[in-house]
């Protein structure tokens, strides 16, 4: 397998972006976001979804110059109006002005509307946790998986973040609504593998691991069946609620992903080592329980994540070479 030095791949990145208009400062943000991406396993928002990103930059879908701006503060919430800048720009914005607010009392939200994909939702757990505060955050996405009962698509996947900080390694939950995330689906196709577990239903209406019949046939299956279809419409109200932005109706109304909504909270807590003791009672207890297989212990959320993240800074991130060829492609296209 084809390794990468996460320097490397950063500095591809950054160049690849400055060629599409960016700014350094910009394009360095991006670049080391879809690096910290890779390095920690998340390739399906890392190297993967990288020209992706670029088409859409091309298609005017992202504005590399837009910056976010303030539309309303209501005590601790905020909104704002991400004027379809990069996503995982706004994101790292959003979630630093809830850090500050919880900085000063305890406890921020902030909710933007028209801004773009925000790669991997964990960054902006990691970004809270490693600040020492709680981090919650979640998105809309256009619609790509049915609700309960039904066989069209009317619920997006929008993945839901809940960080703990932990001085051995922060607790980082990142989950999409569906059992596995688009982004999965197309990684298991690419690779030629069936899914560990059914995903989704085939365009016969039978459940599948087949990740190409599921894509196809825009059923993926809800998390916990019926009550992962409704936190899904919850996460839904919830963001276009308090961000005055668009729900997934309208943006898949748009035929694009672009233009969604997002909240981001934070919370301090108010004793910290408490927080620690009561966190690590936890993961102990969790992780006591005896494992189906000796060879793969119970471990929390976020676990694996730093496992990969010291193993690819060691070795390098392994790429797949299609998509990274295509990446280098795009050093030549001006």
């Amino acid at each position: 397998m084809l390794r990468i030095s996460a320097d490397k791949m950063r500095e591809t990145f950054s160049t690849v972006l400055q060629q599409a208009g960016f700014s350094i400062e910009k394009a360095n943000a991006c670049a080391t976001i879809f690096t910290e991406n890779s390095c920690d396993g998340v390739y399906t928002h890392g190297l993967n979804r990288f020209p992706v990103f670029v088409e859409m930059v091309r298609q005017g879908l992202v504005d590399s110059k837009a910056e976010p701006v303030l539309i309303s503060k209501n005590g601790l919430i905020e909104q704002w109006d991400g004027k379809l800048a990069p996503g995982m720009l706004n994101g790292k914005h959003c979630m630093g002005r809830a850090i500050a607010l919880a900085e000063q009392s305890g406890i921020g939200c902030v909710a933007i509307r028209n801004t773009s994909h925000w790669m991997r939702g964990g960054t902006y757990g990691w970004q809270a946790a490693e600040r020492g505060y709680i981090g919650i955050c979640f998105t809309n996405t256009i619609a790509n998986m049915p609700p309960w009962a039904g066989t069209d698509p009317r619920l997006g996947n929008n993945p839901l973040v809940i960080a703990v900080p932990r001085k051995q390694g922060h607790v980082v939950l990142d989950m999409a609504m569906s059992q596995f995330s688009f982004g999965k689906l197309l990684q298991y196709q690419s690779q030629g593998n069936a899914l560990p577990l059914a995903g989704g239903y085939d365009q016969q209406g039978q459940l599948s691991t087949d990740p190409g019949a599921i894509i196809q046939s825009q059923r993926l299956l809800p998390v916990g069946f019926w009550k992962g279809s409704g936190l899904s419409l919850m996460l839904d109200l919830l963001a276009t609620i308090l961000s005055g932005g668009r729900s997934t109706a309208e943006i898949t109304a748009a035929g694009k992903e672009y233009g969604i909504s997002q909240v981001f909270i934070c919370i301090k807590p108010e004793d910290p080592d408490l927080c620690e003791t009561l966190t690590e009672q936890i993961i102990t207890y969790t992780k006591s329980s005896t494992p189906e297989d000796a060879e793969n212990p119970v471990s929390y959320p976020g676990e694996h994540t730093l496992k990969t993240r010291r193993e690819n800074q060691a070795q390098g991130i392994p790429v797949d070479e299609k998509i990274w060829n295509e990446v280098l492609q795009l050093l030549q296209h001006k």
